[in-house]
C-alpha cells in the first residue's frame, strides 16, 4: 500500500554514523485504551469506549483509501527525488544528533533494528525465502530484503503510481524477478492464506480503518512459524485512571489526521492484545520514538531548501497541506503523545484445528 504514512510522515531522516548500538528494550504492554481520528470527516473519540464498533467497521470510510492513493500518487517523486527509496524514518542513536548528509544510513539502520527485534534468522537454513511488504511505498524495504536475503518478496500499495515506480525500480537494479508491486487493499490481501514467512509492514498501519483486520490479514497470510514487523505510529497508553486522551491531544491527533489521510489510532497495548487475541506468539513491542527524534526536524529542514521549496510547490496541494503539519508531529513526539512503535510476534507453528479460519477471518466480539 502506499501505506507509509504521507510523503513527510515516511520522509528519511539524516543520520550520522552510527556509533553505540543501543536499542530500545522490548516491552510486553497491558491493554489499554486508544483513540479514534477519522479522515475526511470523522471526529476523534475515546477507543475504550468506542473499540469495538469502530473494530467490526470492516470496510475503509468513504473516500479514503481514494485519498491516501491520490497522497501517494501526488507525493511520492518529490519524496524519492529529496530522500530517496526508502519511505520511512531513520534510527538514530538516542540524543544523536542527525546529519544531513547520512539519512539514508539511518534508513537502513532501521530496517536492521527491527530485524533484530523480531530475531529474524540469517543463516541460509532458516532465513526468509518469500516475504511480503504491506504498504511498501515504492519499494525500498522490498527489494533491500530481497537483496539480503535472496528471497521473493511482493509488495502491495493503494498507490499506481507507487506500484510501477516500484517495478520500474526492480528492473533498474535487476531484481525484477524477485520483486514485485501490485495495487492492492491490505485489508483484502490477494494472496493465499500461509504463503510468506516474513510479513512485513513498515509505518503503514496507521492508514488502517480496521487495526484488528489489518493485524488478521497479516496473520493469515503468514506461513506457520513465520515472523510478522510492524513498525507503525501509535498514540500513548492511557494511565489506569484515564477514559481517554486529554482534549488538547485529541485536537492535535485530528489535525494530524486531517492531513495524512489517516482514520483510527491506537496504542502499542491495543496492537498486543488484537495479537493475542489472534493467538499470535512471542509478541514484543518498543517505543522508539527517541530513536526517530531527529527525522521531523530533518525533514522540516529539507523542505526549506530551494529545491525542496520548488519541488512541494509542483507536487500538489495535497503534499503542501501535509507540509503544513509536519510541526504538529514534533510537537506530539515531544508531548509523549505520538509514539513510533515496533511490534513483532511469530505465527504459530502448529495452528490448532479451527485456528486458520478465526485468524483468516478475525471474529469481532
Amino acid at each position: 500500500m502506499a501505506n507509509s504514512a504521507a510523503l513527510l510522515h515516511s520522509l528519511p531522516s539524516t543520520a550520522s554514523t552510527p556509533r553505540l548500538r543501543r536499542r530500545a528494550s522490548a516491552t510486553q504492554l497491558a491493554p489499554s485504551a486508544g483513540l479514534f481520528c477519522r479522515r475526511p470527516t470523522f471526529a476523534a473519540r475515546p477507543m475504550a469506549s468506542a473499540m469495538t464498533a469502530a473494530l467490526a467497521d470492516a470496510s475503509a470510510p468513504p473516500g479514503l483509501n481514494e485519498g491516501i492513493a491520490g497522497l501517494y500518487d501526488e507525493s511520492s517523486g518529490l519524496w524519492e527525488n529529496i530522500w530517496g527509496e526508502h519511505m520511512h524514518h531513520g534510527f538514530y542513536d538516542s540524543g544523536e544528533a542527525a546529519d544531513m548528509s547520512d539519512h539514508r544510513r539511518a534508513q537502513i539502520r532501521m530496517i536492521e533494528e527491527a530485524l533484530a527485534f523480531a530475531a529474524v534468522p540469517d543463516d541460509p537454513a532458516n532465513k526468509p525465502k518469500t516475504i511480503v511488504d504491506v504498504g511498501c511505498g515504492i519499494g525500498g524495504s522490498s527489494r533491500y530484503l530481497a537483496n539480503k536475503y535472496g528471497a521473493q518478496c511482493r509488495g502491495i500499495t493503494l498507490s499506481p503510481v507507487q506500484a510501477e515506480r516500484g517495478n520500474a525500480l526492480a528492473a533498474a537494479q535487476g531484481l525484477s524477478d524477485k520483486a514485485s508491486f501490485q495495487v492492492a487493499d491490505a485489508l483484502e490481501q490477494p494472496f493465499p492464506d500461509g504463503q510468506f514467512d516474513l510479513v512485513w509492514s513498515m509505518e503503514s498501519g496507521e492508514h488502517m480503518p480496521n487495526k484488528r483486520k489489518f493485524v488478521g490479514e497479516l496473520a493469515r497470510v503468514a506461513a506457520p512459524g513465520a515472523k510478522i514487523i510492524i513498525v507503525t505510529w501509535c498514540h500513548r497508553n492511557l494511565a489506569p485512571s484515564e477514559d481517554s486522551l486529554k482534549p488538547d491531544e485529541l485536537n492535535l491527533l485530528k489535525k494530524i489526521c486531517d492531513a495524512y489521510y489517516l482514520p483510527d489510532w491506537c496504542s502499542p497495548s491495543d496492537y498486543v492484545k488484537i495479537a493475542e487475541s489472534l493467538s499470535l506468539e512471542d509478541i514484543k513491542t518498543a517505543d522508539w520514538s527517541e530513536n526517530v527524534a531527529p527525522f521531523w526536524p530533518a525533514v522540516i529542514q529539507s523542505a526549506l531548501t530551494w529545491k525542496g521549496l520548488t519541488s512541494l510547490l509542483r507536487s500538489g496541494w495535497k503534499t503542501i497541506k501535509g507540509a503544513l503539519v509536519m510541526p504538529l508531529m514534533i510537537q506530539g513526539y515531544k508531548k509523549g503523545l505520538i509514539k513510533f512503535t515496533i511490534i513483532t510476534c511469530r505465527k504459530p507453528q502448529a495452528a490448532i484445528e479451527g485456528e486458520e479460519t478465526a485468524i483468516a477471518s478475525p471474529s469481532i466480539e
